[in-house]
């Protein structure tokens, strides 16, 4: 094992890592979120019954995992929120889930189950909101009109009888 003060044995290692300063998110825009675990953590939590008893400091944990990817599944809602036209129903909606987000995550964790799932519900409403805008821009590509906004687009399955 090598004993050196630790001036000496920073100055031999050659540093592994790389300090990016990317204040507007670019990077983090082009990285895909790890969803299927943290999908299948939140479909754990929220079935958790008063049963389920597990120590404060994992419900803490869980909380905490749970608020960190909430925020950057919040900040990829933002983007693609924001690449919708103003006034249009699918940003609207958008708005008001990282508004109800933003609230949940606000809120100090606490080590209970019903802080950890708070922030699960607060996950699978932004992955469903993100799955939506995904889907209104790309009909927005196809067909120059978002659902929700002063025109609306017709498909074969939409519930919605227009009558002549």
């Amino acid at each position: 094992m090598n004993h050196r003060p630790p001036d000496q044995a920073a100055e031999s290692a050659p540093s592994t890592y790389t300090v990016l300063h990317d204040p507007e998110g670019l990077i983090e825009e082009q990285l895909p979120l790890d969803r299927h675990p943290y999908e299948s953590l939140v479909k754990a939590v929220l079935t958790w019954t008063t049963q389920d008893t597990l120590t404060s400091c994992d419900y803490h944990q869980i909380a905490l995992q749970l608020t960190g990817h909430a925020r950057a599944v919040a900040s990829d809602v933002r983007r693609q929120a924001d690449r919708l036209p103003k006034g249009t129903g699918p940003r609207a909606l958008a708005e008001l889930v990282l508004q109800e987000t933003d609230r949940c995550l606000t809120t100090p964790l606490c080590g209970t189950a019903r802080c950890a799932q708070d922030r699960a519900r607060a996950v699978r409403a932004l992955y469903e909101r993100l799955d939506r805008l995904e889907a209104a821009r790309a009909m927005l590509g196809t067909c120059g009109s978002v659902p929700g906004g002063t025109r609306r687009a017709y498909l074969p399955d939409d519930p919605l009888k227009v009558s002549e």
